[in-house]
């Protein structure tokens, strides 16, 4: 009687891990392709890109992207919420460079893409989910859709191709890691002081901030205002004392500097 009731548990054990296996998405050929391709820079706080060896592997690429094109709505909708943002945050990625591998090596950046009256974060070209998608539907119409992850550290994942942009990680994300990743991509960013340093008695900061600065103050993660996102994460920005004080008071001034928008290539 005992022998049947271990063999009974064991039964339930492997039929449940089978059953989260079925949940998850297979993100190894993108893992393989980030490791392959993105280079750390400037003490590992930015990356850069070899599009050239990418464009070399872009069967492989395809291959990524045609998976990422099969998973039904439904399927989708029976992950865990990091298990939904890893996805959707790569596929934003993956993408995003095969639209600039779309048109290399002639272009200087993902802008040359788009038009007087065209944008190419607009251009209707994604097959996901049941429906042809632009970038802008991935990243606003779901990953910042009110309600449903409330994450502003997804600005930190999402990479546009671009200098200015928080940097292309090199490995993808999981579900089972996303919280890690992500937190780790927030810390390299602000570590960055091409990107956002303290300067006299002002706080300059990427323009990121300045065109998503609502999603630092929706109470998300429990920010209120950016400055209490800020204050978390004094140590990156390596806030003195008396400049965390000041914050806390509201009596910092908060500049935003130039984005780059040049590509982010090797």
């Amino acid at each position: 009687m005992r022998n049947n009731r271990w063999l009974i548990g064991l039964l339930l054990s492997l039929l449940a891990l089978n059953g989260a296996a079925a949940t998850s998405f297979d993100h190894s050929i993108w893992n393989k392709l980030l490791n392959a391709h993105v280079y750390s820079i400037n003490g590992g706080v930015a990356t850069v890109v070899d599009y050239q060896g990418l464009s070399g592997d872009r069967d492989q690429l395809m291959t990524y992207r045609e998976a990422l094109s099969k998973v039904s709505r439904s399927e989708f909708d029976s992950w865990t919420v990091n298990e939904q943002k890893a996805f959707l945050i790569n596929a934003y990625n993956a993408w995003t460079v095969e639209l600039i591998l779309s048109a290399w090596p002639e272009l200087e950046s993902i802008k040359d893409l788009g038009g007087l009256f065209t944008s190419p974060w607009r251009k209707e070209f994604v097959p996901l989910l049941g429906e042809t998608r632009s970038l802008d539907d991935i990243e606003h119409g779901l990953l910042r859709a009110s309600g449903r992850y409330n994450d502003p550290r997804i600005h930190f994942a999402v990479n546009c191709a671009s200098i200015g942009c928080p940097a292309l990680r090199a490995e993808a994300y999981t579900g089972e890691r996303l919280d890690q990743q992500l937190n780790e991509q927030v810390d390299l960013f602000l570590r960055d002081r091409s990107r956002n340093r303290v300067e006299d008695s002002a706080i300059n900061l990427s323009p990121i901030f300045k065109w998503y600065r609502e999603d630092f103050e929706k109470g998300w993660l429990g920010y209120q205002r950016l400055e209490d996102f800020l204050l978390e994460k004094a140590n990156a920005l390596q806030l003195s004392e008396p400049m965390k004080t000041k914050l806390r008071n509201g009596k910092v001034e908060i500049d935003f500097l130039n984005y780059d928008w040049n590509l982010n290539k090797k």
